[in-house]
This record gives C-alpha cells, sequence and structure tokens, in this order.
C-alpha cells in the first residue's frame, strides 16, 4: 500500500484577531521577518497570515481574502516578483494591493512597477513605516483608489 500525501500548511501562520480592522498576508521566506511583521500588524489591529513563499502565497490567497498582500522579492519556489506578477494575472486578485518589502533595489523598484506593485518598503524599516504603508493601502482600496505611478515609486520606496 502506498503512502497519501497530504499538504500540509506547517509554515503559514492564521489567528483570528476579533474586531479585527483589516487582513494581511505577510510573505517572506524568513521566518524571523515574518513574525517581525505579524507582531507589529497585530499590535495595530489586523489581522494576520503568513506565508513562506510566493507558491505557498498563491495556494492560500482565495482562502485568505487580504486586504492588502506584503512580499519579499527573493524567496524559494516562487519568488515575490513572479509572485506579484501572477496576482494581477488572476481576475479574482488584479486589485488586490501589493507590497513589496525587501531591499528594494533599482532592480526590484523597476520590474515591481512593470507587474503593478503598488508599494515599496526597504528592509531594515521601522514598524511605523510599515504599519502606515499597510494602512495607506487598506484605506486606498476602500475608495476605491489607484496609485498613480508615480506615487508608487517615489512615495513609498523607503529611499
Amino acid at each position: 500500500m502506498g503512502k497519501t500525501r497530504t499538504r500540509r500548511w506547517a509554515r503559514t501562520y492564521s489567528r483570528v484577531v476579533p474586531g479585527a480592522s483589516g487582513r494581511v498576508l505577510v510573505v517572506d521566506d524568513n521566518k524571523v521577518i515574518r513574525q517581525l511583521i505579524r507582531v507589529n500588524l497585530e499590535l495595530e489591529g489586523l489581522e494576520v497570515v503568513t506565508a513562506a513563499d510566493g507558491a505557498e502565497c498563491l495556494d492560500v490567497v482565495h482562502q485568505v481574502q487580504p486586504d492588502v498582500v506584503t512580499l519579499d522579492v527573493v524567496m524559494p519556489r516562487l519568488d515575490g516578483l513572479r509572485t506579484a506578477a501572477r496576482l494581477r494575472a488572476d481576475p479574482r486578485t488584479r486589485n488586490l494591493p501589493l507590497a513589496i518589502v525587501s531591499a528594494c533595489t533599482q532592480y526590484e523598484v523597476e520590474s515591481g512597477l512593470d507587474v503593478g506593485v503598488d508599494a515599496f518598503l526597504a528592509k531594515p524599516f521601522e514598524p511605523s513605516e510599515l504599519v502606515s504603508l499597510v494602512r495607506g493601502l487598506m484605506e486606498r482600496r476602500e475608495v476605491g483608489g489607484t496609485v498613480e505611478e508615480g506615487e508608487r515609486a517615489a512615495g513609498r520606496t523607503g529611499h
């Protein structure tokens, strides 16, 4: 008899926060960074779900239905830029606010803009910058606004 394999979500973290003001999907292969982002957003009353890479993000995004997704760029299996491109190509996630939280090199910013990333935050970052970025993306989504490319590049790059 063969073994049956079930997919385990050991790396995915999710905790329901009563009265949460929004839901964020945090995608980063570094467990410490995921925890740092999660704790800071939960302290601000947000519900946080984490994924360890882009493939895991794509596996859970439709179940989670986040208000914002934060993506690292360099990750195994599927990097943040390719994940962003796939999210933009899917009609169900096309308008989902996406933020790159990474080194934010010129290549990452230019490539991110090309695939439709809305905001950038350079590591290392201050927790208050992270919270402001996520809240700003959530507010824009609530009012149905779009992000102009100039604002994407200049207003939220963390440089």
